[in-house]
């Protein structure tokens, strides 16, 4: 028997957590009391629902049964202090009064601060009733009183008059510990509804400033790859017209895919392959045997997003810094591979090495500015000399990495 109590009230626990996090699911549940309950927890506040969550999960299970049995401890202690105080009421009676009162005292605060917009009504009315009650109990014994000319100390001291006079004393020790909580929790709500009104404010203005960071650096991007590539077509232009045709050829192709990209934050990395596979068929043509490369990109991660330009930026620098500058040239090579859950793109060089090529930049800078932005404390950027000469440069983002709000 105990066992179907615990697991009913473990279930009912269950159903009540979920429905504070996801209060669309209250009207799913099958008509009765659970859907009823639901109900009443889909209709509180985002506040209120976020402080129950908390509570019930801080008290779920054994922890809230421990908590109750320390409770009914210290209300049996004090019933057996009542009793010392009045031997002629019975021990049992003291004890089960001082459980009875206490906890009906503790539900009663519990459902005042956790349902507190709608208690405070309720409660201000039972106090108004108790004291208006309290009032024409006095005032009629009083009354009768003086009409029957005996003194009122000895009608108040009649059983009917002291029962209703403890009633009333006793609904007023209620109420009014009620009414400060609800007092003290609408003034909490209040603090609370404010504070996250502007915590909500400052993430929105500082998600715009993220968001127009990005574009701008986004903008940053474009006439860096872009000029580069015409100063290249101009350079071989003038030295050899037939190779200018074939390089004009693979410029159309490089700029067809390139102009697609701009206009996207995130792209795959198949694409991205092939955007900086155009682009350094284009520096091949105007370095010649200088530049020699390779790519390699898994079958499996060819559909992994990648903010777009990225791969193109670290290749550029590649051949900026570290195969240009270098007399007998170098090797480029472009790589992905799957690290648990990230992905390392990586772009290494055997030109003349970080020491030769002082300054990371204004293009490894918007990597990584962009990289914060779009992936915050999930991606990274390093650029490190590899032994034997030449610069490896490699970005880590998610496998599966949001798209880049627009």
């Amino acid at each position: 028997m105990w066992n179907k109590i615990v697991a009913w009230h473990q279930a009912l626990e269950a159903q009540q957590m979920a429905i504070l996090e996801k209060p669309e699911i209250a009207d799913t549940l099958p008509p009765g009391y659970r859907r009823s309950m639901a109900r009443k927890l889909a209709k509180m506040s985002p506040v209120e629902r976020q402080q129950m969550h908390e509570f019930m999960r801080k008290y779920q299970g054994r922890r809230g049964y421990l908590a109750v049995a320390k409770i009914m401890v210290l209300l049996t202690v004090m019933g057996v202090l009542l009793h010392l105080m009045m031997p002629h009421k019975s021990l049992g009676g003291m004890i089960v009064l001082a459980n009875a009162v206490g906890l009906l005292l503790l539900c009663c605060t519990l459902g005042a601060w956790f349902n507190y917009p709608s208690t405070r009504g309720i409660v201000l009315m039972l106090l108004t009733m108790v004291i208006m009650l309290a009032a024409g109990t006095v005032a009629g014994v009083a009354l009768r009183a003086h009409e029957r000319g005996i003194p009122l100390a000895e009608l108040l001291s009649q059983r009917w008059t002291q029962l209703l006079l403890g009633i009333c004393v006793g609904a007023l020790a209620v109420a009014a510990p009620l009414v400060m909580v609800v007092a003290i929790r609408n003034q909490q709500h209040r603090f609370l509804s404010a504070k996250l009104e502007l915590q909500a404010e400052r993430e929105r203005g500082a998600r715009e400033l993220s968001e127009s960071r990005l574009r701008l650096l986004h903008a940053q991007i474009e006439p860096h790859f872009l000029f580069n590539t015409l100063g290249a077509v101009q350079q071989l232009a003038e030295r050899d017209a037939p190779k200018a045709a074939a390089l004009t050829a693979h410029l159309i192709e490089f700029l067809r895919a390139g102009m697609a990209q701009m206009r996207s934050e995130t792209e795959t990395l198949q694409k991205d392959f092939a955007l900086v596979d155009a682009y350094l068929q284009i520096m091949a043509a105007r370095l010649g045997a200088r530049l020699r490369y390779a790519m390699d990109l898994p079958e499996q991660l060819q559909q992994v997003a990648m903010p777009s330009m990225m791969l193109l930026t670290l290749v550029e620098n590649a051949i900026k810094h570290g195969i240009e500058p270098s007399l007998r040239g170098g090797e480029i090579h472009v790589s992905a591979s799957r690290l648990g859950d990230s992905v390392r793109i990586c772009v290494r060089d055997s030109g003349v090495g970080l020491s030769a090529t002082p300054g990371a930049g204004e293009g490894l800078a918007n990597v990584r500015t962009r990289l914060q932005l779009i992936y915050p404390g999930a991606s990274g950027l390093s650029v490190d000399d590899v032994p034997g000469g030449g610069v490896e440069a490699a970005i880590t983002i998610p496998f599966n990495p949001p798209k880049a709000a627009p």
